[in-house]
């Protein structure tokens, strides 16, 4: 799918958003789209490489490089009428991805999305997406996203988000304000919460924000364990500019914090 298209359907999303109705027990699309004889625009995959902090020369895709392959699907189910949460301020909770296979940049792939359904949360619905990415038949790839639509709730379902201690830190990074725009590039997900500050003061935030799958690619690009299992969670939305700290253990957990302490990030790989 071309820039242009993408930005037509998030285009579309916004539009339909005032008119959608969260609930968990809602209907949704139980279409699986399939997007075969995927192959690497290099050029792209290197730049994404450059704002993720990834080397550009080792031949294999970073282990969150499929997500953005696989967003353009996504959309298309997240846009679809009969998606019943609105695309304007749903929040990307958590993802988890298992790498089964080395991924050559320069393979041939076929990329599958499907919505595996809802889930009411103590703030609202939340709404599982699965992706998976195939090289001969074979699964290579697969992810589990969770995006949440805030509404009001009775409050009783889900648990409240856990506040571990503090990991060592490992590096502290000073974040330039145009990252949400130089993600947006390479990734196409142009949501305006990401890009200046008065179209992210429209939702409420004072500041840009941060594309949370930029924050995981960022801690990710980092890690030199070469892990093939990575669960994450985001907690709290990173302002831009501003400057983080990036911990990590021997156990393989990670987390990025803000400088007043504030956990915006933490996850494993494995």
């Amino acid at each position: 799918m071309t820039a242009d298209g993408l930005g037509l359907l998030l285009v579309r999303g916004a539009l339909r958003s005032p008119f959608k109705r969260p609930s968990p027990g809602a209907g949704f699309p139980r279409t699986r789209l399939v997007r075969p004889g995927v192959r690497v625009d290099h050029d792209r995959l290197a730049a994404y490489e450059r704002v993720c902090g990834f080397p550009t020369d080792h031949g294999d895709l970073p282990v969150t490089y499929p997500h953005v392959l696989g967003f353009p699907l996504a959309m298309r189910l997240m846009t679809d009428p009969a998606f019943p949460l609105p695309l304007l301020g749903l929040v990307h909770t958590s993802i988890e991805i298992t790498r089964h296979a080395p991924l050559p940049a320069a393979g041939e792939y076929e990329l599958a999305v499907r919505i595996e359904g809802l889930a009411p949360h103590r703030r609202g619905t939340e709404v599982t997406v699965a992706t998976d990415m195939r090289a001969a038949g074979q699964v290579v790839w697969e992810s589990r996203s969770t995006y949440l639509a805030r509404h009001r709730t009775s409050g009783a379902a889900g648990a409240r988000d856990e506040q571990p201690g503090p990991l060592p830190v490992v590096a502290e990074w000073r974040l330039g304000g145009d990252i949400g725009r130089r993600y947006g590039a390479v990734s196409g997900d142009r949501n305006p919460i990401h890009l200046y500050p008065f179209t992210a003061r429209l939702f409420g935030f004072p500041r840009v924000i941060a594309h949370g799958m930029w924050t995981a690619a960022r801690c990710l690009a980092a890690d030199a364990s070469g892990g093939t299992r990575v669960r994450v969670r985001f907690l709290a939305p990173v302002l831009l500019p501003g400057v983080v700290a990036y911990g990590a253990d021997r156990s393989g957990r990670f987390e990025l914090r803000g400088d007043d302490g504030r956990l915006h990030l933490c996850g494993e790989v494995s």
